[in-house]
């Protein structure tokens, strides 16, 4: 923690009177920055061991005073930045000598909590506190690893670089809690937003992470068949609670709703449409917005044998309570698929929706997706996998159309 101060003649810049500019050379933490003292001297009167001006130079006592002032006033501006305790760089020893305020200089889970003070004053207004509760948790896992790799609490965050996220990712993976590859791409996403909005309000020169790119994760969107969605319909429990789940879960195969939006059905959801028809109209909490969702006679049939006077449609059951009995159900009727309510949900947009014609910008509207391409990414085999179908149909035509072009011929 020291920096050194060398005065140096520029003999590259010599004026038309024969005179050079002296130089300061400021170095700092292996950085390096020079600049004019703007005083001129003839070269050969330059004493470069003692840093003085010798004479006979004319104003060598004015030069050399200013010098000596210029030299005070750098380590005045060291002295003081050193005083904070902060981390601070060599561009702000330059910047206080001159006079300007010095930005200062967050660390990285400084800059997070930060960060995570002003995202928390948008929750009810922009965000979810779920939402919020994410980046908390990421915040969590940057400290931890900072702890182990670094073995000290914080770094600074112009000490990121960029082979930072590699071993951060390694860490989530081997070393703490054996993360799957999309939850840990996940939470860089969040991390690196959270840098993002440091370089914006230039805390940081330049992204380090610019150049970096996530592990693909190839997501295979199991859903159930026609035939294992009839299957399951058909079957009736004589235990009440596992049967009622069940009715849950074909009614979001049904409808496509979400667990929260499942649970926060209400009544007064419950419209009747421009159309006649009924519909469930309601926000969706994760992205907000607006859910429309015209009700098929499965699912009518479905609110109609739990209807109460209660103000929700359904009666409340935990998620995990409710995956649990799903685990139970799919093992009574001996179908090897995780029945979650993401794959109810995915079982309406194929089963119900996609493999009876239905436009992909009409499912991705009917799920509250925020955008086309979570449909289209999430979807796409799904429809590769009905145009396949469909062209089995078309040749299975063509042979049989062969078949009876050559019976016509022989006749």
């Amino acid at each position: 923690m020291k920096i050194n101060i060398l005065f140096i003649t520029n003999k590259q810049k010599v004026n038309s009177k024969g005179l050079c500019p002296i130089m300061c050379r400021l170095t700092y933490n292996k950085n390096r920055k020079t600049f004019s003292t703007g005083q001129f001297i003839n070269p050969n009167n330059w004493d470069s061991k003692k840093q003085i001006v010798k004479p006979p130079e004319l104003d060598l006592d004015t030069i050399n005073n200013q010098l000596s002032l210029i030299k005070t006033k750098l380590n005045k501006a060291f002295l003081l930045l050193q005083v904070k305790d902060e981390f601070f760089s060599l561009e702000d020893i330059y910047s206080l000598y001159l006079g300007k305020k010095t930005q200062k200089e967050y660390n990285v889970v400084e800059y997070f909590e930060m960060y995570l003070n002003k995202l928390k004053t948008l929750v009810g207004i922009d965000i979810k506190q779920v939402t919020w509760n994410k980046f908390d948790y990421v915040k969590t896992d940057i400290q931890t690893f900072i702890k182990w790799k670094f073995k000290v609490n914080d770094i600074p965050l112009r000490k990121l670089e960029a082979n930072f996220l590699t071993e951060l990712e390694y860490y989530l993976k081997v070393k703490k809690k054996k993360l799957k590859q999309v939850t840990i791409n996940k939470k860089i996403q969040r991390f690196r937003k959270v840098v993002k909005v440091a370089v914006a309000e230039n805390f940081l020169e330049k992204d380090p992470f610019i150049l970096y790119k996530t592990k693909t994760v190839k997501i295979e969107v199991v859903f159930l068949t026609p035939e294992e969605l009839k299957k399951l319909e058909e079957h009736e429990f004589t235990q009440p609670r596992l049967q009622f789940v069940k009715d849950l879960f074909i009614f979001c195969c049904y409808t496509g709703l979400p667990y929260r939006e499942l649970m926060d059905l209400k009544y007064s959801n419950i419209i009747k449409g421009f159309d006649g028809n009924k519909w469930i109209k309601m926000k969706r909490e994760k992205t907000s917005k607006a859910l429309s969702i015209p009700l098929l006679p499965k699912a009518l049939e479905i609110i109609e044998r739990y209807g109460s006077s209660e103000k929700y449609v359904f009666a409340r059951i935990s998620n995990q309570r409710y995956n649990s009995y799903l685990k139970e159900i799919a093992a009574i009727i001996g179908i090897d698929k995780n029945f979650t309510t993401h794959m109810a949900r995915r079982t309406f947009a194929s089963t119900v929706l996609l493999y009876n014609d239905v436009p992909m910008e009409i499912v991705s509207e009917l799920l509250g997706h925020s955008n086309m391409k979570i449909t289209q990414d999430s979807y796409g085999k799904v429809v590769q996998k009905k145009v396949s179908l469909e062209i089995d149909k078309v040749r299975k035509l063509g042979r049989v159309d062969e078949k009876r072009i050559n019976l016509e011929t022989k006749k």
